[in-house]
């Protein structure tokens, strides 16, 4: 079977774990619901509000940080602020405007920080109808023979199909109260340079950086398998797509055995750094780990090292929670000394389904439905698969389960919404759960994702296609199944009863922090970090995100790192003889919900620039002397 590949999808939102919570299944952040309610695994649908009363967020903390300023942008809400970059200067922060929550008032806002003080939004640059920038927002010098000056480049991913536009867009923001468009909408459009709102795919994240006198941009592509796009920028206004690869196809030695859960093997995020005369490229490859690359020739790219998951978890493991690691890798950073790489586990969902067929001993890839009854922690549901066929209104009836058995019904994706489906299986009546398996097309067969559905009964899904066929013996082709177009049903017969399915809950934690020293091949573990609350059940809900997001090293200190840990806040951590520890904290008053993190200097002075989900720009500074 192939690496599942959540990010060729095109109306559902990117992949975070295969998980599921006791409130909803969880996310990166993304693109909006596909019609039927299909959203890549992960998707939560969340009140990402974390301020305000005394409810939905952790109490008012403040340790060795002091708060430098705040800045409400325009037209921020709820949930509306993204990413942060900051120019090399220091002088300029850009906070991208995202559409995972409305699909208007999409940009980046240009806030002025030269005096850091007193930041003023002085420019907005709008994104093209149906399109927002999210992860990829970033601040360079560029000098080749071609440009001078200071560029921006973002990213574009849909939040209109019929409108969006994909690709990478650059502007010219040497004077960043004027910001130029130099090109918009580049990208790989079916393995060739494209600009424009139909040719493009969407992108997550870019990152770009200089060579000498040439200059590149790495983007992450959602929409294909060689999901790691390079573009040649020397000349901003002509970018060039020169090369494109599939890193676990290139170096199979990145992917990990076991767990059988590590199946989400894609590109989440990147950074360049010139080490030792080389361009080393540091990528956030979710369940394939943090990858490097000598990318010094980009149309060579030289393996140097990655990590693997410690199974069991082994920050679960230090408050006596015996489960396998969820993958997740989201972002990294090299230390200013370039002796360790901290990598970010980004994961929505404290508690972990566990669904197997147990009649083979194999796992179900699946989460559970948003809106649906949802198991307890411990709580084990068991029964015998039975086939319902696709259980839409206009399909034959759903029959009602067996009397006298404990049976689980098996629905096939496809033509209406989950809710529909699950509506009708409820109203035959007898079963004790719903699983969903994927239809045909090319965005779906062995994909996984989770599901937007309503329902009191629990649900799961959705599972790759083949392991529903294997529930009944049935042969399942791969290359026939992306040949379809989600309209072709499976074959097998309504009301055929096969294997038995077991589903279990069971807390497993919020995303967390990795230490791993800076070596060639494997790249050793040190030491993991959490804040306390993420592996306690009692903050499992009702207090906001508690995973970390983003990690920033410090340019002034080697032993150094600020997070920006949504819920939680900002965090300091120190490295101290190769274990993490935090040095402090800042959770504001009515709560904090932050997404990026950057540090710049401000006349010989580190500070901490953030970007709140809710509302907009927060600075801070490290006080501690350890």
């Amino acid at each position: 079977m192939p690496p599942i590949r959540s990010r060729r999808l095109r109306a559902a939102a990117l992949g975070a774990a295969l998980t599921a919570s006791l409130a909803s299944v969880a996310v990166a952040h993304e693109q909006l619901i596909a019609s039927d309610g299909g959203v890549s695994d992960g998707v939560e649908q969340r009140d990402t509000h974390q301020h305000g009363g005394t409810g939905g967020h952790l109490k008012a903390e403040k340790a060795n940080v002091d708060l430098v300023s705040s800045l409400k942008l325009k037209n921020a809400e709820p949930g509306k602020i993204a990413d942060i970059g900051v120019s090399p200067d220091g002088n300029t922060a850009y906070l991208a405007a995202w559409g995972g929550e409305t699909c208007r008032y999409n940009g980046v806002h240009v806030v002025d920080i030269a005096d850091p003080k007193t930041p003023r939004e002085v420019a907005f640059i709008n994104s093209k109808e149906g399109s927002y920038s999210g992860e990829g927002v970033q601040a360079l010098n560029l000098s080749t023979s071609a440009f001078k000056g200071q560029i921006l480049v973002t990213n574009n991913e849909k939040c209109k199909e019929t409108a969006g536009f994909g690709g990478m867009n650059i502007y010219d923001v040497t004077r960043p109260s004027s910001p130029t468009p130099l090109v918009e909408g580049f990208g790989d459009a079916e393995g060739v340079s494209g600009q424009g709102k139909k040719a493009a795919n969407d992108i997550h994240s870019v990152f770009a950086w200089q060579d000498g006198n040439k200059a590149y941009a790495v983007m992450v592509d959602n929409e294909e398998g060689k999901d790691v796009d390079i573009v040649d920028i020397t000349d901003p206004r002509k970018a060039k797509l020169i090369a494109e690869y599939d890193l676990d196809e290139r170096f199979p030695e990145i992917k990990q055995a076991t767990p059988a859960n590590l199946g989400e093997i894609f590109l989440h995020d990147m950074v360049v750094k010139n080490i030792g005369g080389r361009q080393v490229m540091l990528l956030s490859y979710w369940d394939g780990g943090y990858v490097k690359l000598d990318m010094s020739n980009p149309l060579e790219p030289v393996y140097l090292g990655d990590t693997d998951f410690t199974d069991p978890d082994p920050e679960a493991a230090e408050s006596g929670i015996d489960v396998p690691p969820e993958g997740n890798g989201h972002q990294a950073e090299f230390t200013d000394d370039d002796k360790f790489v901290i990598g970010a586990d980004e994961d929505f969902a404290p508690y972990a389904l566990f669904a197997t067929n147990t009649t083979k001993g194999t796992p179900v890839t699946a989460s559970q439905g948003s809106g649906t009854t949802q198991l307890e922690e411990g709580q084990t549901i068991t029964g015998q698969s039975r086939f319902v066929g696709r259980a839409c209104d206009a399909d034959p009836g759903v029959p009602a389960a067996a009397q006298g058995v404990s049976q689980i019904a098996v629905v096939e994706r496809g033509v209406c919404p989950f809710t529909e489906k699950v509506a009708n299986v409820i109203e035959a009546g007898g079963y004790k759960a719903v699983l969903v398996f994927n239809r045909t097309g090319s965005d779906a067969c062995n994909e996984s994702l989770g599901m937007s559905v309503d329902g009191n009964i629990p649900t799961f899904g959705v599972a790759p296609r083949e392991q529903g066929f294997a529930l009944f013996g049935a042969a399942y082709i791969d290359a026939a199944c992306r040949a379809g177009d989600g309209s072709q049903q499976s074959g097998i017969p309504l009301g055929a009863t096969g294997d038995t399915l077991s589903f279990a809950s069971k807390f497993d934690g919020w995303g967390y922090v990795h230490l791993f020293a800076n070596s060639g091949g494997k790249m050793q573990e040190l030491d993991t970090y959490a804040i306390d609350e993420a592996h306690d059940p009692a903050f499992a809900t009702g207090f906001g995100d508690l995973s970390v997001h983003e990690v920033a090293t410090s340019k002034s200190r080697a032993d150094l790192a600020y997070l920006s840990y949504y819920s939680g806040g900002l965090r300091v951590l120190r490295i101290d003889n190769g274990e993490l520890v935090e040095a402090g904290r800042y959770i504001e008053d009515g709560g904090s919900n932050l997404w990026g993190v950057e540090v710049f200097s401000d006349k010989g002075q580190e500070l901490i620039a953030t970007s709140d989900r809710d509302s907009g720009l927060r600075i801070f500074r490290y006080t501690g002397t350890n």
